[in-house]
């Protein structure tokens, strides 16, 4: 049975992004990137804020983002239609967690979220994330920030499995989550 692991990169305030920063606060460095590289083969689950965001980025950057383009995704959306511009994305229009519920049970690859804040907080609310995991950047994006990662979530007890530090200042923290 495929699992499923939320990915978030965070500021130490806890926002997924900061206005007038660059991607990853300018702070990504060869150790991370590397490892990023390496992760198992998985399909990646989109919300449409976050499709449009990336699908933008796979366009203006097509080297940097081969590997995510060439990989498959699914985007939960009521709003975009078919077909989608970005390579190997499948567009689901149903309710994602019933769709995510389904995919657990019979989907060949492990399932990731990448971003999309109001699609994890409903698959965390429903239970059905394996793993969470969350890089954080040592910025503090206090005026700048945007993107509250953890904003009205439902309670979770997390238990640690898994922590790295990387190029001396990123630090990854896995946890197994509990619905409480």
């Amino acid at each position: 049975m495929p699992t499923l692991m939320v990915d978030f990169i965070i500021s130490l305030d806890g926002y997924g992004a900061g206005e007038g920063w660059p991607g990853f606060w300018g702070m990504e460095g060869p150790e991370y990137l590397g490892w990023l590289d390496e992760q198992e083969e998985h399909t990646a689950l989109l919300g449409a804020t976050t499709y449009r965001l990336m699908s933008g980025f796979a366009t203006e950057m097509p080297d940097e983002l081969a590997p995510m383009t060439a990989q498959p995704k699914i985007v939960f959306s009521s709003t975009l239609e078919k077909p989608l511009s970005w390579a190997n994305t499948e567009l689901v229009d149903t309710d994602p967690v019933a769709a995510v519920r389904a995919l657990k049970q019979d989907h060949p690859r492990s399932l990731r979220t990448v971003g999309s804040l109001t699609l994890t907080r409903a698959l965390l609310g429903a239970g059905l994330v394996d793993r969470f995991r969350v890089v954080v950047f040592p910025v503090i994006t206090g005026v700048t920030g945007r993107d509250r990662v953890f904003d009205h979530y439902p309670d979770i007890r997390l238990e640690m499995v898994d922590t790295r530090t990387f190029d001396g200042r990123l630090q990854l923290l896995e946890y197994v989550p509990t619905l409480l």
